[in-house]
């Protein structure tokens, strides 16, 4: 019977709400790190010359580029709503109601994204 209960230590942490909002905050957090450092390297190309600063920007207006531009804009979304939500507690607002703020935070998300898909779409034709 121990044996079984030690199996299971730390198995339940994964069923609640806030513990994949957490997980996806940190995901969220690393790719704008890695983000960032992508940016810095595109402007970083302007040095290159102009020519081949357009010829960059040509190929980062590509249907493929404007959906991760859709998965990036979905990650800042979220994870500013998110830090929002742990500012609340940080002040002791809130505490009671983690669930319904991680999913309110996840519906503002969704809600801004569906936004700029529509404003998305213009440029994928």
């Amino acid at each position: 019977m121990k044996n079984q209960e030690a199996a299971n230590v730390g198995a339940g942490l994964w069923k609640g709400t806030g513990m994949w909002a957490w997980l996806l905050h940190r995901i969220t957090g690393v790719a704008l790190a890695f983000y960032l450092l992508a940016h810095i390297w595109v402007i970083s190309r302007g040095q290159a010359g102009a020519e081949s600063f357009d010829q960059l920007f040509e190929t980062l207006e590509s249907p493929f580029f404007v959906i991760l531009d859709l998965f990036l804009l979905a990650a800042v979304l979220f994870h500013a709503f998110n830090g929002v939500r742990i500012l609340l507690f940080d002040l002791g607002v809130g505490i009671g109601s983690q669930r319904s703020l991680a999913w309110a935070a996840a519906l503002v998300t969704l809600g801004g994204l569906g936004i700029f898909v529509v404003i998305a779409i213009s440029f994928l034709s």
